[in-house]
Parts: structure tokens; sequence; C-alpha cells
């Protein structure tokens, strides 16, 4: 048997659970690095997710709190078209996948993490990503650090 060592992975299992809205409290503590903001939009941001599917999977989050999808105004919906697109060309620009999942889970049936608060993930994928881990053993092997990750992103944002 193979072992695979992902020591990091301790500080997300033994973390005390937040009280209260990520998405609203985070961006007010304007501690950004620490809590992986990459850019600050006008009615929305972008966000590394803690729990990547892959590296480089962030997140577009309007800073009003909700999660009905048909509320967002116009300026809320272009600023998340608009941070999306951005987004999509950093990741092309600095991990060259070779496609992406990108999209919104409204409700738990759907699969929202945080279902108070809609957000649209953007996965890069690459060939052959999806490999035997999480099909035979439900682990999921994310081969870069978020801080890592997040340092690579937040120097490069601006320049695309």
């Amino acid at each position: 048997m193979e072992h695979i060592f992902a020591t990091w992975r301790m500080a997300y299992i033994a973390a005390p659970k937040h009280e209260g809205c990520i998405f609203c409290d985070f961006p007010a503590e304007h501690r950004d690095a620490e809590r992986y903001i990459l850019h600050r939009g006008e009615s929305c941001f972008v966000i590394l997710n803690l729990y990547p599917y892959n590296p480089g999977h962030m997140m577009v989050v309007p800073y009003r709190h909700t999660n009905v999808y048909e509320s967002l105004t116009d300026a809320e919906a272009a600023d998340m078209h608009r941070l999306t697109a951005h987004a999509v060309a950093l990741l092309k620009r600095r991990m060259g996948p070779d496609g992406f999942n990108i999209g919104i889970n409204l409700g738990h049936p759907a699969g929202a993490g945080v279902e108070g608060h809609l957000h649209r993930h953007i996965v890069p994928r690459w060939n052959g990503d999806n490999n035997f881990m999480p099909v035979l053993a439900d682990t999921r092997v994310v081969p870069e650090s978020l801080e890592a990750t997040y340092r690579e992103l937040a120097a490069d944002w601006d320049s695309v």
C-alpha cells in the first residue's frame, strides 16, 4: 500500500467552524491575504476556495448577502461576469488548464456548501486530473498549497 502525506490538511480538519457567513465576514475583515481574497470588484470579489477541487479553484461572490440568483442587480451580474472572465484569463495564462467548470450551486440539493450566499465557482481542469483517487478512495489530491496558489495568482491579477 502506498501512502500520501498531506500534512497541511490537518489545519483544515482541526480548524473551528466559522460562525456566520464567510462571504460576508471575510471581506469585512480586510485580511485579504489571510482569507485568500484575490481581488475586490465594485459589487463582487474573487476568493480562492478553501477546499479546492483543483489548484486555482476560485469563486466570484457578490458582497450583498443573497441566495436568490434572480435578485442579482444588473451591476452585480455584470461585475460577476467581468470578474469570471478575468479569472479565466488569469488561470489560462498562469496555470494552463485544458478546460474549466464554471457554475453556481443553488441550494443544498444542488451541492451548495454555503447555501445562504450565492457564489460562482471557477474550477480549472486538466486532462487526466480526475484519476483513481476520488473514484476508488474518495480522496482528492491537490498538489499545491493555497498559499502558493494565492501568491502566484494575486501577483499576476492586474497584468491580465
